[in-house]
């Protein structure tokens, strides 16, 4: 039976780098501008999206969603993780690690569903286009949206209300740079065999469903675009859906291989190393990703900087006027 009183831990030590203080500064560095571009890129997909009525269409609202749900996992996560390198203060309170842990969870499961619903969405374009705006209405875009959140906040609060549970007593010391539910886990006295069990289940029914789904969809749409006669049209086709193609692969590669590869060894740093690259690297990536790729917000981005340029040039002009 185990002994150790369940809250007794009042706060957790994070050891997410193990390396010099010129190191921690270089990292620091290169996170801190990571966390610029994210936050600053996915900020102006959403602008761009709201002001822009030719965006207007599920496949951008589905984008939207993804810009917002991105702006909130970085900012869940970073800015702690960069506050913790500069001030060298590595602890946590318990509660901060739950509220880090929910909104992780929240945003990691959203990111899957937006996924699965734009890859739904670009096989409706694609492979049923007479019938897209019957059945891509502005209401099932909803009723996916509404579905998801909800569904993404039930899983958050009962992983976080799982999690507050559990003892730690052996040590307090998260070996990562964020409150994440495999480190605790392992971190924890309690017997934590059920919420291993819970988490494969969930594993295998959210992440690999939404894979083999998005596999699919994918396999049936290339087909698709591979009969399009017109070389023109099968690009265009191709265009349409390469971005979240891009998305996917870099989103779910290092999640599945990092929940689903056997323990090793060298695990805890590959976690580390595959953490840092689906938390920072993807939602900074993803901004560069649909406008570098896509005519329809390039366009958008110069026609709203046109228009901020004209209103700073007459305001100038109207100021040097009156001056």
């Amino acid at each position: 039976m185990n002994n150790c009183e369940i809250g007794t831990v009042t706060e957790f030590y994070m050891t997410p780098f193990s390396t010099s203080r010129i190191n921690e500064i270089l990292i620091f560095t290169g996170f801190l501008f990571m966390y610029f571009l994210a936050v600053v890129g996915n900020l102006l997909i959403i602008a761009l999206v709201c002001v822009t009525p030719h965006l207007h269409s599920p496949m951008y609202f589905f984008l939207c969603n993804l810009s917002s749900v991105d702006v909130i996992y970085v900012s869940t996560i970073l800015p702690k993780m960069l506050a913790t390198i500069l001030t060298e203060d590595k602890t946590i309170s318990f509660h901060d690690c739950m509220i880090q842990l929910s909104f992780f969870i929240f945003c990691g499961d959203s990111e899957i569903f937006i996924l699965t619903s734009m890859a739904y969405d670009r096989y409706v374009a694609i492979c049923s286009p007479l019938h897209y705006s019957l059945i891509m209405t502005w209401k099932v875009c909803f009723i996916l949206a509404a579905s998801y959140v909800i569904l993404s906040a039930v899983n958050s609060i009962m992983f976080s209300l799982l999690t507050s549970e559990l003892s730690f007593c052996s040590s307090h010391t998260i070996n990562h740079f964020f409150c994440e539910i495999l480190p605790l886990m392992a971190l924890s006295s309690s017997d934590t065999k059920t919420m291993k069990i819970i988490l494969s289940i969930e594993d295998v029914i959210i992440v690999l469903f939404s894979f083999v789904f998005l596999l699919i969809s994918y396999v049936r749409i290339i087909f698709t675009i591979l009969k399009i006669r017109s070389s023109r049209e099968r690009l265009k086709a191709f265009s349409s859906c390469s971005s979240h193609i891009i998305t996917v692969v870099l989103f779910f590669g290092p999640s599945i291989f990092m929940y689903l590869k056997p323990e090793s060894e060298d695990s805890k740093e590959q976690y580390n190393i595959l953490s840092m690259f689906y938390v920072a690297v993807v939602p900074m990536l993803n901004p560069f990703v649909y406008s570098l790729r896509n005519k329809d917000v390039l366009g958008a981005a110069r026609k709203m900087a046109t228009i901020i340029w004209n209103t700073i040039t007459l305001f100038v002009k109207n100021k040097i006027y009156l001056g």
